[in-house]
């Protein structure tokens, strides 16, 4: 092929980002120079982390109109000017919205054989694995018998949370969009009860299942669930604050929970920042790798085909519409 297909970003959008916000054009295929090599996109991750890059307010980049949208994917090597990386080997890297990418060989990390299918590379295996991992072992150590608390339970980095904390023997009340997420929740994914935040009220549900107060709430939303969170926190309860999902198509945020009850529960509140994980995701994948093989661990991947169909996926993703890890098979 003489050609490149890319999805740029066309305007700032609104709100929830549309379709319309987005194009697909045809640029020239990228040349490999001395020490690059060009890579195939095979399946491109969809994460919530984009809204605030077009926004301007991620720490890993911004994306603004006639921009290629950034993103990582799980590639095929199709030409190499390095030793290290021959034609048809698999690679993780940040190929963006686009049919193919040029990197440099500091910026490839090898797929092992043993990560089948090769999506799960941006999912229990990838980004969102980690975050959940790094968020629930190592960050707020849950431990047998607490009382665990995951909004978007349902989501790519949910799912593996609430399947990590109920393996330890921890009690996970999830909270989702619709009755089909929650019974996907109980059934699938290992949590006690999941409150659906469409037909119920949040708050009180919670009052009724953590009688005890919650030990650990793993924010993922941010917004209103975050406050109701911190009224019923335990004493000494853990909150990790990891996603702002019910904030990112707003301009304006919520001014949070009242210190107040975070001063009264004696509770402790910890940011996570997933790049500062990064060193140790070798270790992440070989602990998680056993309990894929066990069956304690699954991923529902939501998988949209073709690249010219992300723009649509990702309003999905971002107005609650998706099932599971949104992936594009490109």
């Amino acid at each position: 092929m003489q050609s490149n297909r890319e999805i740029v970003l066309e305007s700032t959008p609104q709100g929830v980002p549309a379709p319309g916000n987005f194009t697909l054009r045809t640029a020239p295929m990228p040349e490999p120079r001395t020490g690059e090599v060009l890579c195939r996109t095979r399946f491109l991750s969809l994460d919530p982390y984009m809204r605030i890059q077009i926004a301007g307010r991620h720490l890993s980049g911004t994306v603004t109109p006639g921009d290629v949208m950034k993103g990582e994917t799980v590639s095929e090597v199709v030409h190499s000017n390095v030793a290290a990386f021959s034609p048809g080997r698999l690679v993780r890297c940040m190929g963006g919205w686009q049919a193919y990418s040029v990197h440099r060989t500091e910026d490839l990390y090898g797929v092992a054989d043993n990560i089948d299918p090769p999506s799960y590379a941006l999912s229990v295996l990838g980004m969102t694995g980690l975050t959940a991992y790094a968020g629930m072992i190592w960050q707020a150590r849950v431990r047998g018998g607490e009382c665990v608390v995951i909004p978007a339970v349902t989501g790519g980095v949910g799912s593996i949370a609430a399947q990590l904390c109920a393996a330890r023997g921890a009690r996970v009340i999830g909270i989702a969009g619709s009755g089909e997420k929650c019974g996907y929740a109980v059934e699938s994914l290992g949590a006690a009860d999941c409150i659906d935040r469409r037909s119920e009220d949040v708050e009180a549900r919670l009052g009724e299942l953590c009688p005890e107060g919650i030990d650990v709430y793993f924010d993922l939303v941010g917004g209103p669930t975050l406050d109701a969170a911190c009224r019923h926190l335990a004493h000494y309860g853990r909150v990790v604050l990891c996603g702002l999902m019910a904030e990112y198509n707003h301009t304006d945020r919520s001014p949070g929970p009242d210190p107040g009850l975070l001063i009264g529960r004696r509770a402790i509140v910890s940011g996570l920042v997933v790049y500062d994980y990064e060193s140790r995701r070798d270790e992440f994948i070989r602990k998680c790798l056993p309990l894929l093989a066990q069956g304690k661990l699954k991923q529902r991947e939501d998988i949209t085909v073709g690249l010219e169909n992300a723009p649509a996926a990702f309003h999905r993703l971002m107005s609650g519409q998706n099932f599971g890890k949104a992936i594009v098979r490109v």
